[in-house]
């Protein structure tokens, strides 16, 4: 739909502003805080069960950090209540949006798993819910890595390093959302820097919007920027006018 929007206002050469869907990386550095970084990545995977354009569809980890932030990540998407979201009973994974999902999540976790996978927790689901699903040692020979599942179904890719997992961030189509987990900020700051995203958030997860920022994305995830006055300027014909305040000189 985004697409045909594009070509009907390029048609009439009208602006348009497109946001089209991503495949956020969240980066745990070997100096994280493991617990924070856990909640943080929890949030950002399970939240609205993965129905986020911004939802992050690849935990990136170092090596040095991985089996421990492995074992509480599951520990803690393991625990995450499971149910029909109209009952009295909270629930943090609801319903998806239809069967198309589930099959295509089905989909994703048969090939990453006849590719050498770990399936953690969670697997493939018979209805629209879908339990909290850990793909641990993903690589890039499966569809998981590189395709956006757009439900609770999410990949663990482990790096041997920091140039590792930057390359590792930006080998995708999409570039919308990524987060970096590090304790030194500095250093944080300056991966965040080299990762191709619209936005990205040091110690905090990708799921994260507020109205005065601007919000978009680079590659495949879009075109311009909503919020604040970044989306007032895509919808702004910028012009130059002059005053000549005495005669002017012309070469002939």
């Amino acid at each position: 739909m985004g697409r045909i929007i594009a070509q009907t206002c390029a048609k009439y050469l009208k602006p348009a502003v497109l946001e089209l869907g991503g495949k956020a990386p969240l980066l745990v550095l070997d100096d994280a805080d493991i617990d924070d970084a856990v909640n943080g990545a929890a949030f950002g995977c399970f939240a609205n069960s993965g129905q986020v354009c911004m939802s992050t569809e690849r935990i990136i980890v170092d090596a040095k950090v991985a089996d421990e932030f492995v074992r509480k990540f599951v520990a803690k998407a393991r625990a995450l209540p499971l149910g029909d979201s109209r009952q009295p009973e909270p629930v943090v994974l609801g319903s998806v949006i239809g069967m198309n999902t589930v099959l295509h999540c089905n989909a994703l976790i048969d090939d990453a798993l006849a590719q050498g996978a770990k399936m953690l927790c969670g697997g493939k689901a018979e209805n629209t819910l879908m339990a909290a699903t850990v793909l641990d040692h993903v690589t890039p020979k499966m569809r998981i890595y590189h395709e956006e599942t757009f439900g609770p179904v999410k990949a663990i890719v482990r790096v041997k390093d920091t140039e590792e997992a930057v390359a590792c961030a930006n080998d995708n189509a999409y570039g919308l959302s990524a987060a970096v987990f590090g304790r030194d900020m500095a250093r944080a700051f300056n991966v965040a820097r080299k990762i191709d995203s619209g936005i990205c958030h040091v110690n905090a997860p990708t799921v994260h919007d507020e109205a005065q920022m601007p919000f978009g994305g680079v590659k495949g995830s879009g075109i311009g920027r909503f919020g604040g006055k970044a989306g007032i300027a895509e919808f702004t014909e910028l012009r130059w006018i002059t005053i000549q305040t005495s005669p002017r000189h012309y070469p002939f």
